[in-house]
């Protein structure tokens, strides 16, 4: 295409032109329903079949073209100009502008928009094909070649912003441009930053390929620079590198973080490789995967391994550890199958993972003290009755201690309740048709081991095995205002190795227990059976004033009695003797059970018989509300709960009494309850502080003892609980992975991996100038937490826990919010787990500093980097971790 320059009219800019090119003879088209074809004859010696494809049609699509003011056509020129709100379609390709003019006689498209005195230009062109749409100031466009020139050109693809001089529209999939700038800014007109090119190479929704770029903050230049970049803006999953980050600690010098390759396997799941390496030569991985198949399943699974090395080989304080940690987390669509469901939760590995891990900020997760993992599967077989199996493995790791424990696996079977005596219609009446009984199996493999054995031979040495059988059968009944129950349970034990002791003399002359196994089935049975009555009794007061703020108030009482008893098994007891069979002198008759140490334990050796006392209070009240407006009466609680529980051993010769236990929840206001509870024992203590079968009242103190007390409480403020004329939107707890340890209710700040940050919008304020001039709204909101345990059952009449938890945040303005956590130990005299968070949102960035500046976990993490996932590798961040225990 030549060009020339020439001015277009009433504008003054100067737009290349395309020089004409000599006419070229029309072939007359034949019809199409034409029904024979004549086929010149051909010699022999020809070819039949031309390889040279025929030249398109002059025009391939028709041009629709529409104006609001006119439309002009030139004859002398061969051109027709649209004015006012102009409009053309030509295939995909659709321009829109003040004024088009259209010269037939080069295929040539000038769009421009229309100079008003005042307003300047308006109306400027919109060019778009496809997704794809272009705002420039000008636009030359040839209908014949399908290319285009633009000048002053903006367009958005993805995340992206591109503002150019000049562009070139080569074909439909490539674009040049010269001394464009493209950012992520949601103003691209003033962008807080972009990038500026010289060059540019661009693939609509593929890619953009620069030559010299750098990079301006606020319309500066920065030295921030690359002789030529590549970045990708496909709406698909791309495999890529991921950038590190690079910094330096205390004890492993100088270190690259989290760099390594993401792959986008397929349409169902990814995978990303991640490494870590210190110079002092530490390294670590993480393998990352999400996976998930639409109205069946979704999940993620994540491997982290590290090896630490502190200080240098040789040297006294060197140290070299290895940690790892695994989680996976797998769920099923409910609606895939109703009958059969398999689900996984598992958060495994070494104890001190979270709290030693070179490439762990969050600091939440260092307060973890217990992993545990789940992974079952369930199938339930409908009918009447229904059949459940499920069959699990679960893991419990205490990260303070080192004990693990497992059940590889846990099977458990059940058929759903029957009533044989029911009638086939009609409600069940009466003792004997209210029978009901069914049947439940549970088998377990227990392991219980340590940190250090786990994956190991040695997890297995105290492994055991067992199957339980059981078959509750109960009924129940009304009498008046009374309700009975009553209830029996039988159960078979099957056990798979069972345990011989006898004492043997030592070489002191001493008598010590030893313990034989003994491999082989073996099983007991047992049984128990108990009854109970209850009633609810109510209380009401009803105020005679139509105008008071009480208007009602209702005390419910549930008094309970229930019996229990279990039987004496003292049949699968044998006496403890020497391995002649005779008792050790100066030891006093024992007795023990094979099936002591097997998975279920041994049944009970002696008779126990007990009733058991318990009365359930409630309190609620009906009041008038606060707004005059509404009639309706409010019904509030005043007692949520208060209970008292006791029991009597019928079949003891002392001590039975058991203590006195109270449980309360007194609610404060609408958000803040008071949680209570307390032990009262009625017996006394020797000088030994020892319980004896004395009343403590008969040993000259009061009629109970108070032995135990505790309480709790932990509440929310924030500044939309003081909002009246507006909606308070009601606090949800969000349900969050554990991948990265931590708590769900946010006490200790959020659980958050910033080396995987996510970007979020905050929540702006509306601000009226005229109105809140010298005010503005500061959301906040606060969380407290104190709880307190006091001890008295041997006279230490001491407060052995007492805390207080304050949690909270702070946005000083749309952009700015601060926030932070701490609290005070008053058992122990000191200031608990303390962080400070402040976040800063740069509009096309995120900043961000965390500041642990007391403790054990003193260390900081300042974050800066683009939002917009593009360009996610932008970013610097630089820490200070704690330094590792060794």
């Amino acid at each position: 295409m030549s060009i020339t320059a020439q001015e277009l009219p009433e504008t003054g800019i100067p737009i290349p032109v395309e020089k004409p090119k000599p006419e070229q003879k029309k072939e007359e088209k034949k019809p199409v329903n034409e029904e024979v074809a004549k086929i010149p004859e051909i010699p022999k010696d020809s070819v039949i079949n031309d390889s040279v494809k025929k030249p398109k049609a002059f025009l391939e699509y028709r041009i629709e073209s529409s104006a609001k003011d006119y439309k002009r056509i030139d004859r002398k020129g061969n051109t027709i100009t649209l004015y006012n709100e102009a409009k053309i379609i030509y295939g995909d390709i659709t321009i829109e502008a003040g004024k088009i003019i259209i010269n037939n006689n080069t295929g040539d498209v000038f769009a421009y928009g229309i100079l008003k005195d005042s307003l300047g230009y308006t109306q400027r062109p919109v060019f778009s094909q496809g997704g794809n749409v272009v705002k420039p100031d000008s636009i030359i466009f040839n209908k014949n070649s399908q290319k285009a020139l633009t000048f002053n050109s903006e367009t958005t693809q993805g995340e992206f912003n591109v503002l150019a001089e000049t562009t070139k529209k080569v074909n439909d999939s490539v674009f040049y441009m010269q001394n464009a700038r493209f950012t992520t800014s949601k103003n691209p007109e003033n962008p807080e930053y972009y990038f500026l090119a010289r060059k540019i190479k661009f693939v609509p929704n593929k890619k953009i390929v620069t030559g010299l770029v750098n990079m301006y903050i606020a319309d500066v230049p920065t030295p921030l620079g690359l002789p030529f970049a590549y970045f990708p803006m496909t709406t698909e999953r791309k495999s890529g590198i991921i950038i590190p980050s690079f910094g330096n600690n205390n004890s492993q010098g100088y270190f690259l973080q989290n760099g390594g390759y993401y792959f986008a396997v397929n349409d169902y799941m990814d995978l990303t490789l991640l490494g870590d390496y210190f110079t002092n030569g530490s390294y670590g991985g993480r393998v990352e995967s999400n996976y998930t198949v639409r109205y069946k399943y979704s999940g993620s699974l994540r491997f982290l391994y590290e090896n630490q090395l502190q200080s240098e080989r040789g040297f006294s304080d060197f140290a070299q550890t290895s940690r790892y940690n695994l989680n996976w987390q797998h769920s099923q669509d409910a609606k895939s199958n109703p009958s059969s469901r398999f689900s996984a939760s598992v958060n495994l590995g070494s104890s001190q993972f979270f709290r030693q891990s070179f490439n762990q900020v969050n600091q939440s997760a260092t307060l973890v003290n217990n992993l545990s993992s789940s992974i079952s599967y369930s199938k339930s077989f409908p009918g009447e009755p229904q059949v459940n199996f499920s069959a699990s493995a679960t893991h419990n790791q205490n990260t303070n201690t080192n004990a693990v424990n497992l059940t590889l696996p846990t099977l458990q079977g059940s058929v759903s309740r029957i009533f044989p005596f029911a009638p086939k219609e009609g409600t069940k009446k009466g003792v004997i048709e209210n029978i009901n009984l069914q049947y439940n199996l549970r088998g377990e493999n227990r392991i219980t081991t340590t940190d250090e054995d786990f994956f190991t031979d040695k997890m297995f040495d105290n492994a055991v095995m067992g199957l339980k059988h059981s078959i509750p059968i109960a009924t129940n009944f009304k009498l008046g205002f009374f309700s009975f129950s009553a209830n029996g349970n039988y159960e078979e034990n099957w056990v798979f190795e069972t345990f011989r002791q006898s004492l043997v003399e030592n070489e002191s002359g001493v008598f010590e227990t030893v313990r034989d196994t003994i491999n082989g089935f073996d099983a007991y049975r047992s049984y128990s059976y108990g009854a109970s009555v209850g009633t609810t009794v109510y209380g009401s007061w009803k105020s005679k004033d139509a105008a008071s703020k009480v208007q009602a108030v209702r005390h419910i009482i549930r008094p309970n009695i229930s019996y229990s008893a279990n039987p004496s098994f003292d049949q699968y007891y044998d006496r403890l003797a020497t391995e002649q069979g005779l008792d050790a002198p100066g030891r006093e008759e024992q007795f023990y059970s094979r099936f002591d140490g097997t998975l279920f334990g041994a049944p009970g050796r002696n008779f126990s018989s007990s009733i058991n006392l318990g009365v359930q209070n409630n309190i609620e009240a009906k009041v008038r509300d606060s707004d005059s407006t509404k009639t309706d009466l409010k019904k509030i609680q005043i007692l949520k709960s208060l209970n008292f529980n006791t029991s009597y051993n019928l079949a003891g010769d002392s001590l039975n009494w058991s203590p006195l236990q109270i449980r309360g929840v007194i609610p404060i206001t609408k958000n803040i309850d008071l949680n209570l509870d307390a032990n009262f024992d009625p017996y006394a203590l020797d000088s030994n502080n020892n319980r004896i079968n004395t009343f403590n009242i008969d040993n000259g103190g009061s009629l109970l003892r108070l032995t135990r007390a505790g309480f709790r409480t932990s509440f929310r403020l924030s500044s939309k609980d003081f909002e009246k004329d507006s909606d308070k939107d009601t606090d949800e707890s969000d349900e969050r992975t554990q991948q990265n340890g931590g708590r769900t209710d946010d006490l200790f700040g959020e659980s958050v991996d910033y080396s995987r940050q996510e970007n979020q919008e905050p929540e702006k304020q509306d601000v009226n100038v005229n109105k809140d001039r010298y005010r503005f709204k500061i959301p906040w909101d606060l969380s407290f937490a104190y709880t307190m345990t006091y001890n008295n059952a041997q006279r230490q009449n001491a407060i052995n826990q007492q805390s207080l938890m304050v949690s909270g945040d702070l946005e000083l303005s749309p952009r700015w919010s601060i926030g932070g956590n701490t609290g005070y130990d008053f058992a122990n005299k000191g200031i608990s787990f303390t962080t400070l968070r402040f976040q800063r949102d740069l509009e096309s960035f995120n900043m961000s500093f965390n500041w642990t500046p007391i403790g054990p976990r003193n260390s900081w993490f300042f974050f800066i980097g683009i939002k917009a996932s593009a360009l996610s590798d932008i970013k610097w961040d630089q820490r200070r971790q704690p330094d590792p225990t060794f």
